[in-house]
């Protein structure tokens, strides 16, 4: 019986560019990300590195999309996801939620976030 496999990246923080505002691009601004994969995974322990997502190789690879800025959030997670399958073919759900922690709006105390979730 297959089963399937959850791996958790919770309230990454990362400083990048992201923006559709000059301002933003050129100051930066702090983001907070959570990252959900799952892959389906046949009966059998898992023992072996090799038998499941390597999570410090797709940090890796979020941490170098977060240094090339896009204006917009969607497309941010919208080409991570592409990248994500790419490099892991196995994964068969995908969540990703990105925040703005600091958010460009006059009198606005809080975060803005976008979520993706993409089945394969």
């Amino acid at each position: 019986m297959a089963q399937l496999v959850t791996i958790h990246l919770e309230q990454l923080r990362f400083f990048a560019g992201h923006g559709l505002y000059a301002e933003e691009k050129k100051t930066g601004n702090a983001f907070e990300m959570n990252l959900t994969v799952s892959f389906p995974k046949e009966d059998g322990l898992i023992v072996k590195l090799e038998d499941t997502l390597n999570y410090a190789e797709i940090y890796h690879l979020v941490k170098t999309e977060m240094r090339e800025p896009r204006e917009l959030l969607e497309t941010f997670l919208t080409e991570l996801a592409d990248k994500l399958k790419e490099r892991f073919p196995v994964i068969s759900l995908l969540r990703m939620s990105l925040y703005k922690l600091t958010v460009p709006i006059d009198g606005f105390a809080g975060k803005v976030g976008v979520e993706l979730e993409r089945r394969f």
